[in-house]
């Protein structure tokens, strides 16, 4: 994958950027989106160049159409065009659904699915032209299995799995593949407060670590620990390689065996 740009959405931290740094480890030139204080874009784009490759940021708003294309036109001058695409930026909300925000549904369906079918879009002519491309959809067990109060989570992350069906089937014989990764519960800064939480609550005086990790995934993720963002990222990496051409319109679970439960 040496001198390809990677393309990786909501990328400044968490999973976005683990998978940002196993690309350009793997020789990947980065474009890092997301909104993010310049302290941690400026992290992001140290820890990735290290490896020797350059790096691009985009503030783009993934909610504006014309902000992504913005992105695409300064990645072409920057790199040439898209390789591989990475749809990870995500928001999420929680209310049952008579209650559920309106603002907060479009939002929802704006980021973690319209921003994947515009950047999809974008991509495609020059990965066409090239003869070669790689996309990568990050659902989530959610679109597998259902959550109560999560409706646009659930919504949007399961329509992600209906376009990359979609995609692939439309880009077959061109040497572009199109794939979802389902991940089970990554450790977040969210869950990572969670876990906090519970250790430092009354009655919870020596809780371990594992033990309330253990806890918190008790009735979901049956290893009863988190999923590791280096290991979906690894999957990513994997599905861009040699070994993975024939691998096309899938649903990955990494998870735990959290769907099979």
């Amino acid at each position: 994958m040496k001198g390809k740009c990677a393309l990786i959405t909501g990328s400044v931290g968490g999973l976005g950027l683990a998978a940002a740094k196993r690309f350009a480890a793997a020789g990947c030139n980065i474009v890092l989106s997301g909104l993010a204080d310049p302290e941690a874009i400026a992290l992001a784009g140290a820890g990735i160049e290290a490896h020797g490759v350059r790096t691009l940021y985009s503030s783009a708003d993934l909610r504006r159409p014309r902000e992504i294309e913005q992105m695409f036109r300064d990645t072409e001058a920057a790199f040439g065009g898209v390789d591989i695409l990475v749809n990870n930026a995500v928001v999420r909300c929680a209310a049952p659904v008579e209650e559920f925000p309106v603002a907060a549904w479009d939002e929802g369906i704006a980021v973690n699915l319209s921003a994947a079918f515009h950047t999809i879009r974008l991509a495609l002519p020059g990965m066409r032209k090239r003869g070669w491309g790689r996309i990568i959809n990050v659902s989530s067990i959610y679109a597998l299995i259902g959550a109560a109060n999560r409706v646009n989570y659930v919504t949007s992350k399961t329509a992600l799995i209906g376009l990359t069906r979609a995609v692939a089937l439309e880009t077959l014989g061109a040497n572009i593949t199109c794939n979802a990764v389902c991940p089970g519960s990554v450790l977040t800064p969210v869950h990572e407060a969670a876990i906090l939480k519970m250790m430092g609550e009354e009655g919870n005086a020596g809780l371990s670590r594992a033990e309330a990790e253990r806890r918190f995934h008790a009735g979901k993720q049956p290893s009863g620990r988190f999923i590791a963002a280096e290991d979906v990222a690894d999957l990513m990496v994997f599905l861009c390689g040699p070994g993975s051409r024939d691998i096309n319109g899938a649903a990955l679970p990494i998870e735990g065996a959290w769907s099979i439960s």
